[in-house]
């Protein structure tokens, strides 16, 4: 076969959310737009704020000799000043440009955090349910993933996790606020957490990283304050980008931070340095790198998500359905009346044009993934499907 074993399980694994939003393509052709309610991807339909569209302008009418040729690896350091800054703000730890490296997307930016820690055959824990791209980003550099359950509020199991630490686990990958559950990690979890990886560096004479995949933190509710992992624990590098908080997925544009009392510190800075030119990113988009350099505190109004997510959650919670109040991201994920998440969501496709994404696609059957950063007319054309299939089952009495 052409394809190699490894690539052809990853895109069994991974290939859920697009497939869904493929299929929708398809029935919004055959039906109608108007006729198909997809809550599938989380693609924003917020557009930037008026802030990105300022900095475009001044930029094309502005521009400055080599403004779209390279720059230093790492990126062109007033945009990484400009991050440190904010970092320093939202954390209070003092970090400099040399904390910080422009990337292409989280994604990048992950990749670029694994390429430089990993060896080959070195352990990465992460909590199910997952974006299950995680299993693809440490498998790309030869480490092997350890996914690990949560409790019954999607948050990390500690006596599990210490359970299974042992002296090849390089690195514990989070996501807060999660995608799909909307989970923010709290201060007591991230302190007990960073307790005990101390103590299990000191048992193994080791180093555990804190890999945080963190594009929502700016998308967070009913007033809660941001925890960042930075403040819990000096081995923690920062995975980041723009795409939700400046709704500009398309635009790729992120950040790698790490600690500046993390142990080896140049010498980290200088791997990733080389990871993000071998791994043929070479730089981050430039035009994107000047554009965010003014723009680290500016956020897209969160409220409109708050009031999606209010109105979905009351309405799934009205029709009996069992569902955690998501505390940032813009996603929700109840439980499936059925224990076939897959039957589940295909009866909601084929008999009442409601896209959605299995549990399965996140590494835990029984669930279901919708998004609320749509249009509202969006999420009221789909709540008489919703609620017709709890009838159904027998959820709503």
């Amino acid at each position: 076969m052409s394809v190699s074993e490894r690539t052809k399980k990853g895109m069994e694994l991974g290939s859920w959310i697009r497939r869904m939003f493929e299929e929708g393509i398809a029935m919004k052709q055959k039906f109608g737009e108007e006729n198909v309610y997809d809550l599938s991807l989380g693609n924003p339909v917020m557009e930037p704020p008026r802030e990105f569209k300022r900095e475009i302008k001044r930029l094309a009418n502005h521009p400055f000799k080599g403004m779209h040729g390279y720059m230093v690896n790492a990126g062109y350091p007033e945009t990484r000043a400009a991050v440190a800054k904010q970092l320093t703000k939202e954390t209070g730890i003092q970090l400099t440009e040399k904390d910080v490296i422009m990337s292409v997307g989280a994604a990048g930016a992950i990749n670029v955090a694994m390429k430089t820690i990993l060896d080959t055959g070195d352990e990465v824990i992460v909590f199910i349910p997952w974006f299950v791209d995680y299993f693809n980003y440490v498998e790309n550099h030869g480490g092997l993933v350890k996914p690990l359950p949560t409790d019954e509020n999607f948050f990390p199991r500690l006596d599990v996790l210490e359970k299974n630490i042992g002296p090849k686990t390089k690195a514990i990958l989070i996501n807060s606020p999660n995608n799909p559950t909307g989970v923010v990690y709290t201060p007591e979890i991230l302190t007990r957490m960073s307790d005990l990886l101390r103590k299990k560096e000191k048992e193994y004479g080791t180093q555990i990283f804190i890999v945080s995949d963190e594009p929502y933190k700016k998308i967070i509710y009913d007033g809660m304050k941001y925890p960042s992992p930075l403040n819990f624990h000096k081995h923690s590098i920062i995975c980041t980008s723009h795409s939700k908080d400046l709704s500009i997925p398309g635009e790729r544009i992120g950040y790698v931070a790490v600690h500046p009392d993390i142990e080896d510190h140049d010498d980290m800075i200088k791997g990733m340095v080389f990871c993000t030119r071998v791994l043929g990113f070479i730089n981050a988009p430039a035009f994107m790198q000047n554009v965010v350099t003014h723009l680290q505190d500016v956020t897209i109004p969160v409220k409109e998500y708050q009031n999606n997510r209010d109105f979905l959650y009351n309405n799934l919670k009205r029709m009996g359905y069992t569902v955690n109040k998501p505390e940032g991201a813009f996603y929700i994920f109840p439980k499936c009346p059925i224990e076939d998440d897959v039957a589940f969501i295909r009866e909601l496709q084929n008999d009442h044009q409601v896209l959605t994404v299995p549990g399965i696609a996140f590494g835990i059957r029984g669930y279901f993934r919708l998004v609320y950063c749509v249009e509202r007319k969006l999420l009221e054309k789909a709540i008489p499907g919703l609620e017709e299939i709890a009838r159904k089952y027998g959820l709503m009495k």
